[in-house]
């Protein structure tokens, strides 16, 4: 009765955990960075990895989402899926995001997942995302070349 009781209660603080970085990623913007919210979210040695980065550390990801906030004008997460165990988790998202240097300034939606390992704290972070539908996509040139590319590929199959 008591292994039920403990696992039920891990999850239950495994579920707080993912709820806590839910609401990080939908209040963050270049006002909240230094609210606290990160400190409360993340562990001091904490590691960050997507298509772009592997940052180490609370200090160099604090400084990370500080630099790329800076010209954010929006940005929102619709969270789909969650998979919970008591020690990670696995969730799907779509990320709204305006940024004037892309897109012409116009939303940009992208689809990804978040794996999260944690104890009290969240120290593994990796995202898996589309790079390209992500930046490349949306920069004028680049974009345009992407595009040429894609069409050049689907067409060859």
């Amino acid at each position: 009765m008591n292994i039920v009781h403990e696992s039920n209660r891990s999850l239950d603080q495994a579920q707080t955990v993912v709820d806590t970085f839910k609401l990080l990623y939908n209040t963050l913007n270049r006002d909240t960075i230094q609210s606290g919210l990160i400190d409360q979210v993340y562990a001091d040695n904490m590691m960050f990895i997507d298509c772009f980065h592997r940052i180490n550390g609370l200090d160099n990801f604090t400084k990370y989402c500080d630099s790329i906030y800076e010209n954010v004008q929006h940005c929102q997460f619709e969270f789909h899926e969650e998979f919970v165990r008591e020690d990670a988790a696995m969730l799907t998202w779509t990320m709204e995001c305006i940024h004037p240097r892309l897109n012409k300034g116009k939303a940009i939606y992208v689809n990804g997942s978040s794996h999260i390992k944690f104890h009290e704290k969240v120290f593994y972070h990796q995202d898996y995302v589309d790079g390209g539908a992500l930046l490349y996509e949306h920069v004028p040139v680049l974009g345009r070349v992407i595009a040429f590319l894609k069409k050049r590929m689907s067409a060859s199959h």
